[in-house]
């Protein structure tokens, strides 16, 4: 009997739509196909790819609506914030679009009489993108175009709570090139599985420091490169000097937009002790106008955790942090369903684990340090290193702490944000390799020497 995946509306738990699981049969017929498509689509030039991914952008645009409407009901996010990803997602392909030439293009070592020399970017083969739930369009699109700009075929296995997104990635870019974009519905075996088939020649991951674990084991198995896109506790420190006004809107959003549910998310906050009275006052005051609610709710701010344990889960953070001193401000109550009330926390001892586990969820742990010296301690006291923000109007000192914090990206002035011609990377257990800017595309792609000698005389 053939088994189902059936997909589930964290807001009212229906049953909003059921996939088959692939068989062996299946998986083996169509990555067939895509191996016979990636050697097709790697002949072709780079101008003519362009050409082909716009013509894929042209599927989004006319389903959007669709689109929109079936992120919101699999993974609960406000409408509006999943129309927000797609806006993201089109000037995010885009920006791709215009980068690959340059990115792509070889690097000519031409300082020799007589010989050329270039180094050429060269495409892997099969690309496997393991995408997570979360933005199920944007950490898709991170892998999908670039690797095609590349000159690979993407094999993607979209999380079990968004798998309907991996089907319109699949119709989008598979048009003239059968399966170039093959969706793969598959259980935790399968996917361990497909990793160990030798048509698969690179694999990415975007999810849980647990799971990346796992896949980098699967791939330690062959002589395939992993890139890990994982889990983040990103620090933010509000320097003496900043403007609150500006920065605490900002801060509580970084934490409970998407409900927290971003690996770059604002998920501690260190806070000058001169104002740190004044932070907790501004934050208390935006996180109390917060709306739980239907995601398909125009007033609905925070929409319901995607995972059914996500409120338990951040309820015992809280419990724990309460137990080793912190206090409660505002919030630390669950609601029927899948929610969980935006929580601020004041005076949390960085040891307590809301302080160095991933939370995934919209609370907001706070803590007062006495100057940026013991800020950039506590900040670099994690076993993660995705993002920090430093939040101060002297740049001076926002780049003396920049060099020192040990993370893949270091802002002043915003955070829970991934610009394109930046590498999306991670220190510590946050991942490696990275997605993005042109070391994006050169993590998708191998290197080719080119010796050539012309003057033999």
């Amino acid at each position: 009997m053939t088994k189902i995946l059936k997909i589930i509306n964290p807001f009212n738990h229906e049953i909003i739509g059921q996939l088959p699981f692939e068989t062996d049969t299946t998986i083996h017929q169509k990555l067939k196909q895509t191996r016979l498509s990636f050697k097709d689509w790697s002949n072709i030039g780079l101008k003519e790819r362009i050409v082909y991914l716009e013509k894929g952008l042209e599927y989004f645009e006319l389903n959007k609506d669709q689109i929109a409407k079936e992120i919101s009901e699999q993974m609960g996010k406000p409408l509006s914030e999943s129309y927000n990803e797609i806006k993201a997602f089109f000037s995010r392909v885009r920006e791709l679009l215009l980068m690959a030439p340059d990115a792509l293009k070889p690097d000519l070592i031409d300082d020799k009489k007589g010989f050329v020399r270039r180094i050429e970017h060269q495409p892997l083969g099969v690309v496997l993108d393991i995408a997570a739930w979360n933005y199920p369009l944007l950490t898709a699109v991170n892998v999908v175009v670039p690797a095609l700009l590349a000159g690979n075929a993407v094999v993607i296995k979209h999380s079990g709570k968004t798998p309907l997104c991996g089907v319109h990635f699949e119709k989008a870019f598979s048009h003239g090139f059968d399966n170039l974009v093959c969706n793969l519905v598959l259980t935790h075996d399968q996917t361990t599985n497909l990793i160990n088939n030798p048509l698969i020649d690179h694999v990415v991951f975007t999810g849980s420091v647990k799971g990346g674990l796992k896949i980098n084991q699967a791939t330690s198995k062959r002589l395939i490169d992993v890139g890990l896109e994982l889990g983040g506790k990103d620090p933010a420190y509000i320097m003496a000097d900043a403007d609150l006004d500006f920065t605490v809107p900002n801060i509580i959003e970084g934490a409970c937009y998407n409900a927290g549910q971003s690996c770059c998310a604002i998920e501690r906050v260190y806070v000058h002790h001169s104002i740190y009275d004044a932070f907790l006052s501004r934050a208390l005051e935006i996180v109390k106008d917060f709306k739980l609610g239907n995601p398909f709710d125009q007033s609905t701010t925070i929409g319901p955790l995607a995972s059914h344990s996500a409120p338990d889960f951040l309820a015992s953070q809280v419990a724990d942090a309460v137990e080793k001193g912190a206090e409660i401000i505002f919030g630390n109550n669950k609601k029927s369903g899948n929610f969980f009330e935006p929580t601020l926390l004041k005076d949390v001892p960085n040891h307590s684990e809301i302080m160095q586990e991933e939370s995934f969820g919209p609370v907001i742990p706070s803590l007062s340090v006495k100057n940026d010296l013991e800020a950039l301690e506590k900040m670099n006291d994690s076993k993660y290193g995705l993002t920090a923000s430093i939040w101060t109007n002297d740049q001076q000192k926002a780049e003396w702490m920049a060099q020192r914090l040990e993370a893949g990206t270091i802002f002043q002035n915003r955070c829970d944000y991934l610009d394109p011609y930046l590498p999306w990377t991670g220190y510590k257990n946050s991942g490696k390799g990275s997605s993005l800017s042109r070391y994006g595309f050169w993590h998708l792609t191998k290197r080719k020497s080119i010796h050539f000698r012309t003057d033999i005389k």
